[in-house]
């Protein structure tokens, strides 16, 4: 017994110092009497020859002498007994307090700066996306690519998305599974004929993707799980933790194509029904739904749905404040002429790209392309990015806020969501529908429209002889052919514009139109090559800088606008930057939830 607490001082090299005598006086005791005692066995088997200088013993050999040793009536004193915790407790002799010094403090801060800025950056993303909903969709050939750290750490990046508060549902297809076993099967009219036989084949590909899902998924859900904020609830599970379940099942019906042309499409169907209530209670418990492109009808027939089409359809009907797409290979949208990168589209401009290259895709969940060969060169990769575009434009029609187009690779989900950067294609409504350059004929109308805010004096007098004269630099927002708001963009040297007379009719001050207004015109700022916005007010201050406006002085604005100033009305003038497009999408995010 004496040997084996001797052994174990000998191996615990973190005991504490005050121990370290005792230790080594009991070690050199034991040693020197085991060694003795092997000696002597070792001598008697080797002619008495002997080696003080070094010699090995086998644990057989050791074991024999401490068993003699013993025997003979030797006997060992006990180390004093000791507090495992104490070996790990700091002596409060050896603490000390001290400043650092400014390099020391400077090569700190400097190490942390980055974190700090990127989390800093991050804080308002995460506080707008908590609390909504986003649909996934995953395509099945994202799990057989070659490298298999993607996908592993795409459902990391989703489960982070739901440990900050989203809402998820997540639709994996299996096309690229189905593919590789049938090669490309019989088409009319851009849909697929699902037989018999491939309905089998679709069941157990579906499964399997299901499987794999579910497997990488719960896993990291598990990795991620956060303590609730209330310390309880039914979404709380073992210690008090969330414990997030992927739940996959009947969620949404589908229905048959039936014959088109002529063509039997058998067991091809799409979307019939959502069941939304069902859905959200999962999120009530901080469950994830998934989905796959297997829809089974009130009549207990299964179809094979298109899963591109199925994402959007359920983002519609679950009021979904985003889909998401995911390629399978890097791909992004870049002007041809600008050679600059596109990473925002409206719903217009998404389709009018759609239809130069030929692409629709229909509500019953089907791709038709006029001249595939002509329409992207040949290539199945852009051709591939155009129809998730079209997907995304279906959802946007269905009341989907927004749709992202986002590789699956490197974090790019985390970057398109929670930075100003972003890392995909965002395709958005047209907020801004309705707004356009005003015209003579309505100089009596924005007369009247910003009278009243001339008597209150929040804006200066503008007789209708000036208002024609500058009709060119003013926007209206009109409804049903009435202007609900107008505003006025000038335009200054050095990259400067003013943004004036922004006015919303009083019956629409709560519907989001002076939000609209004042990004149509920063975004038409920004087109024109003007990076900071200035606006200048008497009593409305807070709107502006409650919207990323920030106080400045007369010196700051461009030499014209100094010189024409007025000093008598002494108006605070207030700046904004702009840098790219992104920054107005992130400023969409807060007003068009």
């Amino acid at each position: 017994m004496a040997f084996i607490v001797a052994t174990s001082l000998q191996r615990a090299s973190f005991c504490a110092r005050a121990f370290s005598i005792q230790k080594s006086r009991w070690h050199s005791r034991l040693s020197q009497n085991v060694r003795t005692s092997a000696s002597a066995s070792a001598s008697s088997s080797h002619d008495g020859e002997e080696n003080k200088n070094s010699f090995s013993f086998s644990n057989s050999t050791i074991a024999t002498a401490l068993e003699n040793f013993v025997s003979n009536g030797a006997t060992f004193t006990r180390p004093p007994s000791f507090d495992a915790s104490a070996t790990l407790s700091v002596d409060p002799s050896e603490i000390r307090v001290q400043q650092l010094s400014p390099k020391d403090n400077e090569d700190f801060f400097s190490r942390q700066s980055a974190f700090v800025s990127m989390f800093r950056g991050s804080a308002k993303y995460i506080a707008n996306h908590r609390n909504t909903l986003g649909v996934y969709h995953i395509p099945g050939g994202l799990l057989d690519l070659p490298d298999h750290t993607v996908f592993r750490d795409l459902m990391q990046d989703i489960a982070i998305t739901w440990l900050l508060g989203m809402q998820i549902v997540l639709v994996v297809g299996c096309r690229h599974q189905i593919r590789k076993r049938l090669g490309d099967i019989n088409r009319g009219q851009g849909l697929c004929v699902t037989d018999r036989e491939t309905l089998q084949i679709v069941k157990e590909e579906a499964g399997s993707v299901r499987f794999e899902v579910e497997r990488q998924l719960a896993r990291c859900l598990r990795v991620q799980g956060a303590a609730p904020l209330g310390g309880g609830g039914h979404a709380a599970g073992l210690n008090g933790y969330y414990d997030g379940n992927v739940v996959s099942g009947n969620f949404y019906s589908s229905q048959p194509f039936g014959i088109l042309d002529g063509i039997d499409y058998q067991y091809s169907g799409f979307l019939r029904k959502v069941e939304v209530e069902k859905i959200r209670q999962l999120h009530n418990n901080r469950d994830i739904c998934l989905l796959t492109s297997l829809g089974v009808s009130p009549s207990g027939e299964v179809f094979n749905v298109n899963s591109e089409c199925l994402a959007a359809g359920v983002g519609g009907a679950l009021g979904a404040s985003k889909v998401i797409y995911f390629t399978e290979n890097d791909m992004e949208l870049r002007h041809m002429i600008h050679e600059m990168k596109i990473q925002s589209l409206r719903l217009s401009d998404a389709t009018a790209l759609l239809r130069y290259h030929g692409v629709k895709c229909h509500k019953q969940g089907y791709v038709t392309i006029e001249d595939e060969s002509a329409a992207v060169n040949g290539s199945r990769d852009v051709l591939d990015m155009l129809i998730r575009i079209g997907w995304g434009t279906r959802a946007l029609e269905l009341g989907v806020k927004r749709a992202h187009i986002i590789s699956p690779r490197a974090g790019a989900v985390l970057q398109e969501l929670f930075t100003r950067d972003g890392n995909g294609v965002l395709v958005s409504g047209d907020i801004y529908e309705g707004i356009r350059r005003a015209i003579v004929q309505e100089v009596a109308e924005i007369y009247d429209l910003i009278q009243p805010l001339v008597e209150s004096g929040k804006l200066i007098y503008r007789p209708k002889a000036t208002l024609e004269h500058d009709i060119d630099t003013y926007y209206v927002y009109t409804r049903d052919s009435h202007i609900v708001a107008c505003g006025q963009l000038k335009l200054f040297e050095d990259g400067f514009a003013e943004i004036g007379c922004l006015v919303v009719s009083k019956d629409y001050r709560h519907n989001g139109r002076g939000d609209a207004m004042l990004g149509y015109l920063e975004r038409l700022a920004l087109m024109n090559g003007c990076r900071s916005i200035f606006v200048l007010s008497t009593q409305t201050m807070e709107w502006f800088l409650e919207r990323g406006f920030d106080a400045a002085t007369v010196d700051q604005l461009p030499k014209s606008r100094q010189a024409t100033y007025n000093h008598l009305r002494a108006s605070k003038i207030y700046i904004k930057k702009i840098e790219t497009p992104r920054d107005l999408d992130a400023s969409e995010l807060w007003w068009n939830r």
